[in-house]
Formats: C-alpha cells, sequence, structure tokens
C-alpha cells in the first residue's frame, strides 16, 4: 500500500504566522479582543517553557482551583457558556460498503439549525456488542481534503478492524462541509460544536462501550481533540498528534481565532489546556521538524506533573519521533494503535501481520467521490445554510 505523506499540513497556518508581533505574558495586556488573540507562535519556545514552570501547581488543590479557572475562559472565550439545544435527529446514511473486517458509511447530521457535520462511520465486521468509540477529526491538509486523506481513512479503517466504531467528520469549509468557508471568524465555536455534536452521534450508535470513548487528530484535529476532551468528560482516552505545544497556539481562526487562551491579566496555553484532560488516559506525539519538537523536555514534564497529582503519572505517555514531520504517518499511527489497545481495548492482534509487526496493507484507500456524502443522487437537505453572511448571523446569536 502505498503510505500517504502529508506534505501540505501547515497550509492552514501559512500567511496567518507572518507579521504576529510577540506579546508578552509577564506585562499589562491591551483590554481589546484583538490584543487578547494568541495567534500562532505567540510565545517563543523559552517564553512557553518559562510560564509552565511558573504555572506549575504545587498540589492538587492548587492545580483544581487553576483547572475551574482554564476551563471558564475556554467557554468565555469561545462564547460557550451554555451548548445551544440540539436540533431535530435527522440523519442521512448512505453507501455502506463492506471490506477486510470494516464496513465505510456516508454520514450526516444536525449540529445546529441547517448546519450538518458530515463524514464517514467506520465499524467492524460481526462485532455487536460491547464496542469501544473513537472520534477521528482531521487536521488542515488538502491534499486531497481532510477526512478524504490516505492517513485519516487509514486509522479509521484500521481501528474500527481493531473493534473500534469510528467517526471521521469534516472540518468547517472542508469536504462536504460547505456551509462557509473555514476561516470565519467563530470557527472554533462551530467547530467545537460540530465536535461535540459528532459524540453525541457517535454514542448513539448501537452496542457501544460508553466507558470506552476515544479521540485522536492530528494538528488542527489534536487541537479539537484535546478541547473537545478539556469540554467533555465523556472522552475518556486521547492521543493528540503533533499539536500540543506551550508556545504555539495555533495558527488558524479554528484555533486561536477567538480569545480562549487570555483574558486580561490571565493567559493560557494549550499545553495548559491538554492538561485539562488529567487524569485520562492520553497519548502526546511529538516530532523534531514543528512546534512540537520540545515536548521531551517541556510540555511532556509538565503533563507528568499535573497527572502526578493524581497519582495517575503512569497515564500519561509521550512517543517523539525527531527525525519525522508534521503528519499522522504510520509509525505516529502505531503508536496510536498500542495505546488504545492499551487504555480502550481495541483488539491489537487484529491488526498484525504474519511478519508478528502492525500491517495497514488491508485497509482499502478509497477516492474521494466514494466517501462524500453529497452528490447527484444525495442532495443537501432543503434546509442546509450556505453562506459566511448566514452562518455568521447563527453563531452571533448563539
Amino acid at each position: 500500500m502505498k503510505i500517504f505523506v502529508l506534505k501540505k499540513a501547515l497550509r492552514g497556518y501559512l500567511g496567518l504566522l507572518s507579521g504576529m508581533a510577540l506579546i508578552s505574558v509577564f506585562g499589562p495586556s491591551s483590554a481589546s479582543a484583538q490584543d487578547e488573540l494568541c495567534v500562532g507562535r505567540y510565545f517563543t519556545p523559552e517564553q512557553g517553557s518559562r510560564f509552565l514552570k511558573e504555572n506549575t501547581p504545587k498540589d492538587l488543590a492548587q492545580w483544581e482551583k487553576r483547572r475551574k479557572t482554564v476551563l471558564a475562559g475556554i467557554k468565555e472565550g469561545m462564547g460557550l457558556g451554555e451548548l445551544p439545544v440540539r436540533p431535530g435527529s435527522r440523519v442521512i446514511r448512505h453507501s455502506k460498503k463492506k471490506f477486510d473486517g470494516y464496513t465505510v458509511e456516508n454520514i450526516a447530521f444536525e449540529s445546529l439549525p441547517g448546519i450538518y457535520v458530515t463524514g464517514n462511520l467506520y465499524e467492524p465486521v460481526g462485532k455487536k456488542k460491547g464496542r469501544p468509540a473513537i472520534l477521528a477529526p482531521h487536521g488542515h491538509g488538502r491534499n486531497p481534503d481532510g477526512r478524504f486523506m490516505e492517513q485519516t481513512q487509514v486509522r479509521a479503517a484500521m481501528l474500527a478492524r481493531a473493534g473500534a466504531v469510528v467517526l471521521t467528520y469534516d472540518m468547517i469549509g472542508h469536504g462536504d462541509s460547505q456551509h462557509s468557508d473555514h476561516a470565519i471568524p467563530k470557527a472554533l465555536k462551530l467547530q467545537t460544536i460540530n465536535s461535540i455534536r459528532a459524540l453525541d452521534f457517535l454514542l448513539e450508535q448501537p452496542g457501544l462501550d460508553h466507558s470506552r470513548v476515544g479521540v485522536t487528530g492530528e494538528s488542527g484535529g489534536g487541537t479539537q481533540t484535546f478541547l473537545l476532551a478539556a469540554l467533555d468528560d465523556r472522552v475518556k482516552v486521547t492521543v493528540p498528534c503533533v499539536m500540543i505545544s506551550a508556545y504555539f497556539f495555533g495558527g488558524c481562526v479554528c484555533e486561536s481565532g477567538m480569545p480562549i487562551h487570555k483574558k486580561g491579566s490571565y493567559q493560557t496555553t494549550n499545553a495548559e489546556i491538554a492538561a485539562l484532560t488529567a487524569p485520562r488516559p492520553m497519548l502526546m506525539i511529538s516530532d523534531g521538524k514543528d512546534w512540537t519538537m520540545h515536548n521531551p523536555e517541556s510540555e511532556y514534564p509538565f503533563m507528568q506533573h499535573i497527572y502526578g497529582l493524581y497519582g495517575k503519572k503512569q497515564l500519561v505517555s509521550n512517543v517523539h519521533l525527531a527525525e519525522e514531520g508534521h503528519d499522522f504517518g504510520p509509525s505516529k499511527r502505531k503508536a496510536m494503535y498500542v495505546f488504545m489497545a492499551e487504555h480502550l481495548g481495541i483488539d491489537l492482534k487484529k491488526l498484525i501481520g504474519k511478519d508478528g509487526k502492525i500491517d495497514e496493507s488491508r485497509v482499502t484507500v478509497l477516492p474521494e467521490a466514494e466517501l462524500r456524502v453529497f452528490n447527484d443522487r444525495v442532495p443537501k437537505p432543503a434546509n442546509y445554510l450556505a453562506g459566511n453572511d448566514a452562518v455568521n448571523k447563527l453563531l452571533d446569536g448563539i
């Protein structure tokens, strides 16, 4: 099987990082909303490391107090103090296909009135009860688009072959999600709502064990992974890939376009947000060619300390691939499979080839057209909301 190498994963960040003024956390901050956005490489690596050291809690009580503050800051910054009411239960499902040990089905469901989350549901063949559930958000790669990428299809299919029910779903402005451009002002808010509703939909599938729920995504999908886990304790296991950083805050509006990191004198980082997952099992996957390059000596020790406050230091791990770059490539996926097997109970034996190693060659990578939800036979629903202005108006009213 030809392994896809993600060469354009940073496209969503290009142009957003250049020219950004570095604002120190140690001085007074402006009250304007624009000044409270922490975009891209907002800190230097040294500042990020120093921030973590100076904000390392001494005990669990101090951390729990800080945890509440950070969680409140995320909700306030997103304007999500209260989740909007979920629309009716209209679901679109079609084109279910059977492969070697798993099936794939094209899916859409409403997250907000007229807003449809679109994706693919991967299920194991044969297994009907006690199945773990895994959400698989994707990053900003567009070669091909989002959930159609080989790396996304392969990990979802492999996890399904190992016994999990897996949902891949579109970022806004990607794939079938064409309600608006990706870079609308409140992209972060809409994407977070979609992730929560995607979890709702996934957990409505029959035969699931709701105590075994995981999320794993790369890059911008890694941001969605740790944000969803912070906001929703139904998530039990996470594997954020190539994203956790104390100095890089996400270069896209869907990550840092709303003031979730800073408000007046208050400041946090993605590393601290990811720590809100503790003490639920988490694998941090990092590499040597992006903003996760310092994980072994900076972010991971901080995370170990937080987990240690709960007496659960063994539940956080870091796989660091110093010679690799920004993707969810084969070695990163294999580390994820092993972690999911240990903490989520997927059957790793079903992924092992004759040579005793994890074998992804039995996965069928489908062309984009076969995975799309909307086409000539299945048109968009009559209430499908379209256009930036319409979507912005909807989000402003929430």
